[in-house]
């Protein structure tokens, strides 16, 4: 059975409505427990308020059974409280005037997740934070990177592009993927598609970057290709209603369709036999007529895919 513990520090009373409409039904049927800290509540109480709510968990996950979901929203608003606290006590700020002591403090909120042996039930934590001027390298969010086992990094373009979940890919990541992936657990493609695509779209930003330098003329058909791989990742993968639901087979699948965007040569993060498998070769592609050197020159007209020259 699963309950989620939501938790707001430090919102506004527009925030505050917003939140009890969203989670109405959830909370009418019993399965969740709202802890609310607003912005005129007392600073103190923001540092209280995480450990109440993982206490409660703790109590729902090992005493009872349950496997427990824990939103912190939004972390900055609790480092901004402990900032105020420790110069009201006259504390030694360190970076950006927070306590030298933060890291060890979030870390004390962060890990009180997962299991216990021999216990029933399980703790997981998702801490929001907001990024100060979207700064990743801001405090907060750089210490909460090196404890989390991971990061989603939400992107304020791809929402004014109409992208859901607008999702910033590059600086996303998990440290526990590989363990979880792979033959026997996802599919056995599933690692080097994955970071097939992830080398992909650095490849495209830097075209991209490029574009904007020295204007679109200048770029190989090969380069074109690339732009188009990372217009299909955003509206054909990363695009996804909010009540859709997609199994893992399905999700691969779409991955192979926007990685085929590419001409065969150019996926070298992924095997010959998986290429032989998943890729999906477009019409209008001439057909293979051999191996090319990666560092020829790149021809005026379309280029035609050759048969991959190394394996992964």
């Amino acid at each position: 059975t699963r309950r989620s513990s939501d938790l707001a520090m430090g919102i506004t009373q527009a925030d505050v409505a917003a939140v009890r409409a969203g989670l109405q039904e959830r909370e009418a049927a019993g399965e969740l427990v709202l802890i609310i800290n607003t912005a005129a509540d007392p600073v103190v109480e923001r540092l209280l308020t995480p450990r109440l709510a993982l206490t409660i968990a703790e109590h729902l996950a090992f005493d009872l059974g349950f496997h427990v979901l824990v939103v912190l929203v939004d972390m900055t608003n609790y480092c901004e409280a402990l900032r105020e606290i420790a110069a009201a006590r006259g504390e030694v700020p360190t970076r950006g005037g927070y306590p030298g002591y933060l890291y060890s403090d979030l870390a004390s909120i962060y890990e009180r997740c997962g299991r216990i042996r021999d216990r029933p039930g399980s703790i997981t934590e998702i801490p929001v934070l907001t990024m100060p001027g979207g700064d990743i390298t801001h405090p907060v969010p750089d210490l909460s990177g090196y404890i989390t086992e991971g990061q989603l990094v939400l992107s304020a373009d791809a929402w004014s592009r109409g992208i859901y979940p607008p999702m910033d890919v590059l600086p996303s990541l998990s440290r526990l993927m590989r363990r979880g992936t792979g033959a026997g657990k996802t599919r056995d493609d599933h690692p080097a598609i994955a970071a097939q695509l992830y080398a992909s779209l650095a490849q495209a930003q830097r075209t991209r970057e490029l574009a904007e330098l020295l204007g679109a003329s200048a770029l190989s058909p090969t380069d074109r290709r690339y732009l188009d791989l990372a217009d299909a990742f955003e509206r054909q993968l990363m695009a996804q209603g909010e009540n859709e639901s997609r199994t893992i087979e399905e999700t691969l699948d779409l991955a192979w369709q926007v990685a085929s965007v590419l001409p065969r040569r150019e996926l070298r993060m992924v095997s010959r036999s998986q290429i032989e498998t998943f890729y999906r070769s477009s019409e209008t592609e001439a057909p293979a007529i051999g191996a090319r050197e990666a560092d020829a020159p790149e021809a005026d007209a379309p280029e035609a895919d050759a048969p991959q020259t190394s394996e992964s």
